[in-house]
């Protein structure tokens, strides 16, 4: 007889089986359990705001009322990235880092590239003197621009369209040299800037009304500007309640900090002259022109400077001139000049706009108004006329980095009739900044087409977005914005709803060229080296946007000497963001320690398994120490 067993077999395999189970699944749980509170341990959340935006002062000390970092009541749970959890990257060496002194105090206005006192040195024909001439390698400074000692943060926009702290520019010479015009007034420790000038006592919006009633300024076809020796810009300033961007500039010259005062309004401006070099815009880049008594010879050196207008204007696009000699029947004898000598100028500036193909739409009271042609198919005709200038041949138009001025007519795109706009239409402002740039749509950028222009606007307002979260986009904390490498446009035009404007820089040796697309946009910007310095004066950019300006430059450049000029134009308490691999932020941020910078490593908007990481730093406050009297 068979022996009994108190169980079946299959019974005791499945005993086994539930036990075998139940261990993997207990080993399991205490796994994830011993990864979350090692996590947890890692984590270094801020308990307030990130610790990025802690308020640090000058070797321990606390910066004057009105200068303090922003904070808010609650962190926002998705700026609690933990890079350092899931990278093993060493961020800081224990070798020490490099500390960069101050420079001297004499040095708070320092503008590398255009020097007063290296200036000198080179010829004064057509102005040449006041050109870029940046310093040779021996001669560049490894130090930090002070702030002047009384240093403020400057009032938010709109105020600051009309009020300055006195003690962020300490000079008065404007204010007293262009008193009557009311450029600029010294009320206390603040300058008030009434919106006058040389041409409109009235103020700049009394003028602007002037050239509306000329020509269509609120229909939304002119939205770039450019402003040619700008004074303080008010005229940009008061064009931007018309959603008119204008770029401003002016050389720096004996009427003190013109664009330092422009930049510290809010207003967009740059340091530049018109000599014997290109501006360093792209061709068809500006609605609109403007020279308010800005003293330009127009009709020398055969007409090169409107000439080198016509290259950056925009088909159907108008240059405005008020000044001299526009109206000199009425105002030779205050202009100290003949009637003859203002005649023949006039006379002389009206041939070469002709020359030109231009239009004269209408003269009225101080106003002179020309516009471009759309097309250049009469104008080509007309050569038979005008000998001179003569049209371009094989020449890049929108290359204007370091190259000299010609007295050529840069050549409209070819069209097939006499009504199409040569280039593209433009659809009317705010459409056009996210309707598909002509450039695009017709192929003219190779590897751009309409489907990735349309996923660059996707990726970038998922990334503002996501900066909201981490920086105070939305509370006026920032007004002048830069982006070191623009490439379409798409952070500038993500920040369209904010109170803020973006200088677009698009480097001069990117293998596209991308600048003019930015401008078909609606936004503007400008070429750069990041090997040199930018032509603009210390503390006039509130956030910098770095996205793989280093993974361009580190091969070209010391990349130290990039990290100084972005301290020397970053206003204390100034915000960059970088965007980079997790090598090159280090590299980065093991720099800017020793630069008085805060900063943060943190994971991509989209994990941490994207290799593209980001650097948040924030140049504390601190400023030069008066060893005299500022005057």
């Amino acid at each position: 007889m068979a022996k009994e067993y108190s169980g079946s077999p299959k019974h005791h395999q499945l005993e086994s089986k539930r036990k075998r189970l139940s261990w993997i699944l207990g080993v399991s749980g205490l796994c994830i359990l011993s990864y979350i509170f090692g996590a947890w341990q890692n984590t270094s959340a801020p308990t307030n705001r990130s610790e990025v935006y802690n308020k640090v002062g000058c070797d321990g000390g606390s910066p004057p009322a009105g200068n303090s970092v922003p904070s808010s009541s609650s962190s926002p749970s998705s700026f609690r990235l933990d890079f350092q959890s899931h990278h093993q990257v060493e961020i800081n060496n224990s070798g020490g880092v490099q500390k960069f002194p101050p420079c001297a105090l004499s040095y708070s206005e320092y503008t590398p590239c255009q020097d007063p006192v290296r200036a000198r040195k080179f010829d004064r024909n057509m102005l040449k003197y006041r050109e870029r001439h940046c310093p040779k390698k021996e001669e560049l400074l490894l130090c930090l621009i002070p702030a002047p000692p009384r240093y403020k943060t400057p009032f938010k926009w709109p105020q600051s369209r009309d009020y300055a702290w006195y003690g962020n520019i300490p000079h008065r010479e404007l204010s007293i040299e262009k008193a009557v015009q009311n450029w600029i007034q010294v009320e206390g420790e603040r300058f008030r800037f009434p919106g006058g000038g040389t041409m409109f006592p009235r103020g700049a919006d009394a003028y602007i009304d002037d050239i509306d009633e000329l020509i269509p300024l609120r229909s939304g076809n002119i939205r770039t500007a450019i402003d040619t020796g700008c004074g303080v810009a008010s005229w940009g300033a008061y064009l931007l309640r018309r959603d008119i961007l204008a770029m401003s500039f002016a050389p720096r010259d004996t009427h003190e900090a013109q664009v330092q005062f422009a930049l510290e309004r809010g207003v967009p401006a740059m340091i530049g002259i018109m000599a014997s070099q290109r501006l360093p815009y792209p061709a068809r880049a500006f609605d609109m022109a403007h020279c308010s008594r800005c003293l330009i010879p127009w009709h020398k050196y055969d007409g090169m400077y409107l000439i080198e207008v016509d290259r950056i204007l925009r088909p159907g696009g108008y240059w405005i001139l008020s000044g001299p000699p526009i109206n000199w029947k009425k105002y030779w004898r205050g202009w100290e000049r003949t009637q003859e000598d203002l005649k023949q100028e006039q006379d002389a500036i009206e041939d070469v706009a002709k020359s030109l193909c231009w239009k004269k739409v209408i003269e009225k009271k101080d106003l002179s108004i020309w516009q471009k042609p759309i097309n250049h198919i009469e104008c080509i005709k007309s050569r038979k006329l005008y000998k001179t200038p003569h049209l371009c041949k094989s020449d890049d138009p929108d290359t204007a980095w370091y190259r000299n001025m010609e007295t050529c007519i840069t050549p409209l795109p070819e069209v097939s009739s006499s009504d199409e706009v040569a280039g593209g239409a433009l659809e009317k402002w705010p459409q056009r900044a996210f309707a598909n740039p002509p450039r695009i749509t017709i192929g003219s950028i190779p590897g751009i087409t309409v489907e990735k222009f349309q996923e660059d606007n996707e990726l970038w307002k998922d990334r503002v977005t996501h900066y909201k979260r981490i920086i105070p986009l939305s509370n006026g904390r920032y007004r002048n914005i830069m982006d070191m490498n623009a490439y379409l446009g798409g952070f500038a035009a993500a920040l369209v709803q904010y109170p803020v404007w973006v200088m677009n820089v698009v480097p001069a040796n990117s293998k596209q060229d991308t600048l003019g697309v930015i401008y078909e946009r609606g936004f503007i910007g400008t070429y750069q080296d990041w090997c040199q310095a930018f032509s603009t004066y210390p503390r006039t950019y509130d956030l910098i946007h770095a996205g793989g300006v280093f993974s361009i430059y580190q091969d070209r450049c010391d990349i130290t000497y990039i990290l100084l000029e972005m301290d020397r134009i970053l206003r204390p308490e100034g915000t960059v963001i970088f965007r980079d691999t997790v090598e090159v932020l280090v590299k980065i941020q093991g720099i800017t320690d020793g630069m008085r910078w805060k900063s943060q490593i943190m994971d991509h908007e989209s994990g941490p398994f994207n290799p593209e990481k980001i650097l948040v730093a924030v140049k504390t406050y601190w400023t030069g120490e008066a060893t005299q009297k500022q005057d």
